[in-house]
């Protein structure tokens, strides 16, 4: 320390006093406690942070400054990022760890049953694997990463002019990061048919070598790098375990999906990857709103390229889990945890008693792969005489001899059981964007990523192929939205087979006639300029079964990507994203645009990077291009998805709710039963441009929806000032408390009347959503 990614807009020290206030202990050496939590220390802004010495050190009045730095404390920079002390949970190796002011909300509406809602929300962390990182041949392999190191460069792009500046730095330059590094040996379009031909036929072994030594590498050591590492010498042969000044280095792995055999796929993350900092935001219920952003000061910076930006507030104390991966012993720690809790609502959990608690606990083994919550909980439950039943996190209810693949719980809203995580997730923008303590801090979506749930077909229960899209796509607003008509989910856990779940997935639950929440959706869309990119659940093709894994992975990407890199104009120009087309096949059209963009291998190469040493190989071409799996698994299941939209949309038409859909959801609607929309196919310019905003806003029908807001907003207010004019006539008490109450209200009731009929009140609200007339059959 100092970091890198500190991203100094002049902050100090001052500004953080200036921000907190009577919620911040200043010291007279120069830094400051929190309050609130007072494990919660703000440095000033030149401290830097050794952890040989475990000191933090800085200059004040002159005279130098130091604090001991320890583990379950958070050190708080004046630009709000984050730094903590903590040990690996296998090497034991200690270690800084930084985490970025600004985080990114991530929301996943219209997401089916099964399709990894809850899991975007999930650390990474239980899912990775430790393994000691193993050498083939040490000699021979440091030399082959020798000559990858020493190597010249310089001519490995296509475009010559590319050839030339920055991209000539040598592999352990301090100007060259390790990101670099792994970008400069992955294959890439932008460079030569000679230059990829070599880098595939490097060994993958080898390139994670080469990053090994890149993430430990210091200048101070010039060319000697390879006195650093070494292997013991084991039954009078060379080790195969690598160790680093004397120690072995430990590798984390994060499984993707397993393979047609059902081995499981485990890639290696890079030697500096850091799960990242993750906050439920919400689960099953959330009330959202659209506020255009002329309205809303102390935003993050991003936010002003949009017009409008959503909010979405929690509606739950509770989240309605379903924790699969908990049949594993151990490895759901948070599940283990939350149900070792005596206040638990469950279900699908096959009920113990406290004889099977004694029969747990004598299998010493696999009692001791709990984590410790869950082992501490059985000891209790088989102790105490009173217990009558209780539950182990890996015991699903037995249907017909089999575990339940259907278990669920109710977890407790973890903003209730660590309010400090969620204090520190507004305490740091808040810093960054110098928002005083007693003003709101506006926490927009930054990112929308719904999933959806896949799935082979299965002949034998009728169920036809549904894994037909790749890991990541990419849709425009009328192919995204023909999926959130229909919401089409594959064979899934949580429900009795696969099927349409009804528009935006709310079929089971919703008492209005869809096209009033379609309109407020699309409409939503259009006007904030969110992209929708989902990820695939289940399966991807036949081969490979993915479960959960790209969901969980997700979010751990998309935080590390900058807003222009999620910006899909940006990614389609640059080759990152690639359209799937309409086919022919055995004389049949195959509309498989409607599959919309899907990302490349160019993508995977560029940005798994900053996730894994070896990210080409992570999705095969195969993943990334399901077809070249089966052709007639591929059709078959574009097949479906067509046939399962046209049913869903015909709905519309034979109730007469079309007629109350907007313009851009009638294109969207008769595209689905007719394949066109006034004679116009849905690629037509004339239907594209009715999901465009500027045309949006200038439509008649636009207006009137703000209109309608408007005096539906007028008609509220002036029964809300009758009827509190009534309540003072009649039941306030002269000068009580009640009647002055009542007066504040009638007050701001007149103020909110006069600016709903002021001239500039449409402006306001330019870029809202307006009313949606509802549509009754």
């Amino acid at each position: 320390m100092p970091d890198t990614n500190l991203k100094s807009k002049g902050h100090n020290l001052n500004d953080v006093y200036s921000i907190m206030r009577s919620r911040i202990d200043m010291r007279q050496e120069g830094y400051g406690i929190d309050l609130t939590f007072p494990n919660i220390i703000y440095l000033p802004e030149d401290a830097y942070i050794s952890l040989e010495d475990q000191m933090a050190h800085w200059v004040n009045d002159g005279i130098e400054e130091s604090l001991r730095i320890l583990p379950g404390n958070v050190y708080i920079n004046p630009t709000g990022y984050q730094i903590r002390m903590e040990q690996h949970s296998t090497s034991g190796a200690w270690r800084l760890i930084g985490t970025s002011a600004e985080g990114l909300l991530c929301h996943k509406p219209c997401t089916v049953s099964g399709g990894g809602k809850s899991e975007i929300a999930k650390s990474i962390q239980d899912a990775i694997v430790y393994m000691p990182i193993v050498i083939a041949d040490f000699d021979k392999d440091m030399q082959e990463a020798k000559k990858i190191i020493e190597k010249d460069y310089v001519n490995r792009f296509r475009d010559q002019s590319e050839n030339l500046g920055k991209d000539t730095r040598p592999i352990l330059s301090p100007k060259r990061s390790l990101g670099s590094v792994i970008k400069l040996l992955s294959p890439s379009p932008a460079y030569t048919d000679e230059y990829n031909e070599w880098l595939r036929s490097i060994p993958e072994r080898i390139k994670s070598l080469v990053f090994l030594v890149k993430r430990f590498y210091r200048p101070d050591w010039g060319l000697d790098w390879m006195s650093h590492f070494s292997v013991d010498a084991v039954n009078g042969t060379t080790g195969n375990i690598l160790k680093f000044e004397g120690k072995p280095i430990m590798g984390s792995y994060l499984r993707v999906g397993k393979n047609e055999k059902g081995l499981n796929r485990f890639f290696k993350l890079r030697q500096d990857f850091m799960p990242a900092f993750k906050l439920q935001w919400e689960d099953d219920i959330t009330a959202s709103i659209i506020v255009p952003v002329n309205q809303l000061e102390n935003l993050p910076d991003w936010a002003s390229k949009h017009l409008s930006l959503k909010f979405a507030k929690n509606c739950e104390a509770r989240f309605f889990q379903r924790p699969d991966d908990a049949i594993i012993r151990g490895y759901d720690k948070q599940t283990e945890k939350d149900l070792a809790r005596y206040d638990n609502f469950l279900s699908n959990f096959e009920p113990l008693t406290r004889a099977d608690a004694s029969r747990i606990i004598e299998n010493t083994i696999h009692f001791s792969e709990y984590t410790e919550p869950m082992r501490k909980f059985i000891e209790e439950s088989e102790k105490d005489p009173d217990f009558e039943y209780f539950v182990a996190s890996n015991c699903f209810r037995l249907v017909d001899g089999v575990p339940s693949k259907n278990p669920r719980y109710l977890q407790l809203d973890p903003n209730y059981t660590d309010p400090m995580a969620r204090y520190l997730a507004e305490l740091s923008p808040r810093l960054y964007r110098r928002i005083p303590a007693d003003e709101p801090l506006p926490q927009p979506i930054g990112a929308v990523l719904p999933g959806r749930r896949n799935n082979p077909p299965d002949r034998q229960a009728g169920i036809r192929s549904l894994a037909v899209y790749g890991p990541i796509h990419y849709q425009e607003l009328p192919e995204l939205f023909m999926d959130f008509v229909c919401s089409l989910t594959g064979k899934s856990p949580s429900t009795t087979g696969a099927g349409s779940e009804g528009a935006l997935t709310k079929g089971p639950f919703n008492a209005l006639v869809p096209t009033t929440d379609l309109n407020n959706a699309l409409l939503g869309f259009i006007l904030t300029g969110y992209a929708g990119f989902t990820t695939a659940a289940g399966y991807i093709g036949h081969k490979y079964k993915v479960d959960h894994d790209i969901s969980l992975m997700m979010p751990e990407l998309w935080s590390r990507l900058s807003p222009e890199e999620r910006d899909p104009e940006f990614l389609k120009k640059n080759g990152y994203l690639e359209k799937v087309e309409d086919f022919t096949y055995e004389g049949r059209l195959i509309p498989a645009s409607r599959l919309g963009w899907r990302i490349t291998p160019l993508f995977a190469a560029t940005y798994l990077g900053r996730l894994f040493d070896t990210p080409s190989v992570v999705f095969t071409e195969d993943m990334l291009r399901p077809e070249l799996q089966s052709i007639e698994e591929f059709v078959e299941g574009i097949e479906n998805i067509e046939a399962a939209m046209e049913k869903s949309a015909k709905a519309y038409f034979e109730d007469g709710s079309y007629e109350a859909a907007i313009p851009p959801l009638k294109a969207v609607l008769s595209t689905m039963v007719y394949g066109n929309y006034e004679g116009k196919s849905i690629e037509h310019p004339e239907v594209r441009e009715l999901f465009d905003r500027e045309y949006v806003l200038r439509s008649d029908w636009y207006r009137t929806r703000l209109d309608c807001y408007r005096e539906q907003e007028i008609a509220h207010v002036q029964t809300s000032i009758a009827y509190l004019k009534k309540f003072l006539a009649d039941r306030a008490e002269p000068k009580s408390l009640t009647e002055r109450r009542v007066q504040a209200e009638l007050s701001s009731a007149y103020e909110r009347l006069e600016l709903l009929v002021s001239s500039n009140y449409l402006k306001r609200i330019w870029g809202s959503i307006g009313l949606d007339p509802l549509y009754r059959t």
